[in-house]
């Protein structure tokens, strides 16, 4: 049985004298009185009666002709540019964080202008892309990155050859803990109370700074404030979070309207890189403090103090939210906690 099957179309009259053509195409019936369906202007009831039909048996041919070269279909195959544009208008549109919509966005326009200058996108172009870093971790990045807008474009009927480039093996980087959270704690507190705040959240509730804390609301909190619930749509892993707030925590909290930043006090919240900057005033102020910290050594080091507490991988995974254990596992490869102990080791 083929794929495609069209019938020649039949000149036919209704009962009101209106000419009209009748054709089966793909096992479905049509009637057409004119060539709207074509982008034609023929309409052979708008003709005196006597010339109806002739302009008839002209659509037949018309519409025939038409479906034939058009792969026997009236909708007209999109260019392979406005495809492109509509896969990656579609692709944006994903719930992505904005940072990395950006990414995407640079990567389409570099495809895009391949696209537009080449008339097709090569597996050659495809791999030079990320291939220009030397640096393994840029590598990755880019490869993983442009992976993601070459497969949904391969999958979503775009002809484009999918990437064959293989991972690089990166050196892993160890996060170190700070070592005396409550004495830098006391040092942020008397720079910035707003950024003591996010500090002390990081640490206690291991809720990420740029995003999850920047974003609290008060109606993100239980009446007494001992617990905060995260929708879906306000965390990374896109799972809903139940996160226990410390005493600590509490004793600096002041309740306001639920609608309100627990930061501005109104219902906008800061830029996202509000707390990234004010921590690097902090550090410029405090040249004590070691360069390699940051926001999230808060959260390192509030995780390793779960994890010796416990020694429970399942309990640190929803502590910092991960999707999996195995992130979790990935994570902790990157904090300094010693798996073997000295009894461990052989003896002589």
């Amino acid at each position: 049985m083929p794929n495609y099957s069209l019938s020649y179309p039949k000149v036919r009259k209704d009962s009101y004298d209106n000419y009209f053509i009748d054709f089966n195409l793909n096992y479905k019936r049509y009637r057409l009185f004119n060539g709207k369906r074509i982008n034609s202007s023929l309409a052979p009831n708008s003709y005196p009666t006597k010339l109806r039909r002739s302009k008839a048996v002209l659509l037949a041919d018309e519409v025939y002709r038409y479906l034939v070269s058009n792969n026997y279909s009236f909708t007209k195959p999109l260019t392979t540019i406005v495809l492109f544009d509509s896969l990656i208008e579609a692709k944006l549109k994903e719930p992505l964080s904005v940072s990395y919509i950006k990414t995407l966005t640079l990567l389409s326009c570099c495809l895009r202008e391949e696209l537009i200058y080449k008339g097709s996108i090569s597996i050659r172009f495809l791999h030079s892309i990320p291939l220009k870093y030397a640096n393994n971790t840029s590598y990755n990045t880019a490869r993983r990155h442009l992976n993601v807008l070459v497969n949904y474009l391969a999958d979503n009927g775009f002809t484009i050859e999918r990437m064959t480039l293989k991972t690089r093996k990166q050196t892993e980087t160890l996060h170190k803990p700070i070592s005396d959270v409550k004495g830098l704690l006391d040092e942020v507190y008397k720079f910035n109370k707003n950024l003591h705040l996010c500090c002390l959240l990081t640490y206690c509730c291991l809720l990420r700074p740029h995003q999850e804390i920047r974003r609290l609301k008060w109606g993100d909190f239980n009446t007494d404030l001992s617990l905060i619930r995260l929708s879906g749509d306000k965390v990374k892993s896109k799972r809903n979070r139940l996160v226990p707030v410390p005493h600590i925590v509490r004793s600096y909290l002041r309740k306001s309207d639920e609608n309100y930043n627990i930061f501005t006090g109104t219902e906008k919240p800061y830029n996202s890189g509000y707390f990234k900057t004010l921590f690097k005033r902090f550090k410029r102020s405090n040249k004590s403090v070691d360069d390699s910290i940051t926001l999230y050594s808060f959260r390192h080091s509030g995780a390793i103090e779960i994890f010796k507490r416990t020694g429970s991988i399942t309990k640190l995974q929803k502590a910092m939210g991960h999707s999996s254990i195995n992130v979790s596992l990935t994570y902790l490869r990157g904090l300094e906690i010693a798996e073997l102990k000295e009894e461990d080791m052989p003896m002589v």
